[in-house]
C-alpha cells in the first residue's frame, strides 16, 4: 500500500519544477542501469536525494511515475512542428516516436506498465494517460493542416510502429515509417470518400 498524496507539489513554483525534473532525471537513469523491476521508491529516493515522502507527493504510485518519465522525458529540439502537410507532420512525428522508444528508460518504462496493465489499475490507467496525451499531442501538430485524427485513427498509425519494435524487434527505418504513413494515409482516404448513392 502507497501512503496517501497530500495535495500534491505546487508545480507552478520554480523550486517543485526543478526537484520534479532532478527526480525524472534520477528515475531515468536508474531505469537505464537496474531496470524497471529494481527501481523502488526507496532506491530512487536515495540516489534523487529526497525523502520518499516526497517521491510520493509528486507522484501516488509507482506507475504515475513512470508515465511521467516517458512523458515529459522529450527532448524539445527534436519534436516535430505544427505544419500544414499531413504527410510531413505523421512522418516527423513518428521519427519522434521512434527516436523516444529507442531510449532505454522510455521503452523500459512502456514495457513495465504494459506487463502490469491487466492486473495493476494504476498501471491501465498509466498507459491511457499516455496514450491520450500523445494523441492530443499529434492532433495539435496536425491542426494547422485541418487534419483530426479519432482516438482509432492514432491507434491505426502508431500500432504498426509499436509492433515492429516491441514484438517484431525489427529496425524502425525511415523506408519503414514513410511505409506506415503511406498506408495510413490511403486508408484514411478511403475511409472518408463520399459514398455513392
Amino acid at each position: 500500500m502507497t501512503p496517501a498524496a497530500s495535495d500534491g507539489p505546487n508545480l507552478s513554483n520554480p523550486r517543485v519544477q526543478r526537484t520534479r525534473a532532478r527526480i525524472l532525471t534520477v528515475a531515468r537513469e536508474l531505469l537505464a542501469e537496474v531496470g524497471p523491476t529494481a527501481l523502488t521508491y526507496s532506491l530512487l529516493a536515495e540516489r534523487a536525494q529526497v525523502t520518499r515522502q516526497t517521491l510520493y507527493r509528486h507522484w501516488p504510485t509507482r506507475e504515475t511515475m513512470l508515465a511521467d518519465v516517458m512523458l515529459e522525458s522529450g527532448d524539445a529540439a527534436s519534436y516535430p512542428t505544427p505544419g500544414t502537410d499531413p504527410r510531413q507532420v505523421l512522418t516527423a512525428y513518428l521519427h519522434s516516436l521512434r527516436q523516444g522508444l529507442s531510449d532505454t528508460a522510455t521503452g523500459s518504462a512502456l514495457m513495465a506498465l504494459a506487463a502490469q496493465a491487466d492486473r495493476n489499475p494504476d498501471a491501465a490507467q498509466a498507459l491511457t494517460r499516455i496514450s491520450q496525451d500523445r494523441h492530443q499531442a499529434l492532433n495539435e501538430l496536425l491542426a494547422p493542416s485541418g487534419v483530426q485524427m479519432t482516438p482509432d485513427e492514432f491507434t491505426l498509425l502508431i500500432g504498426p510502429v509499436m509492433f515492429r519494435r516491441f514484438l517484431d524487434r525489427q529496425p524502425l527505418t525511415d523506408a519503414y515509417i514513410d511505409t506506415v504513413v503511406t498506408h495510413w494515409l490511403a486508408a484514411t482516404t478511403a475511409r472518408n470518400a463520399p459514398r455513392g448513392p
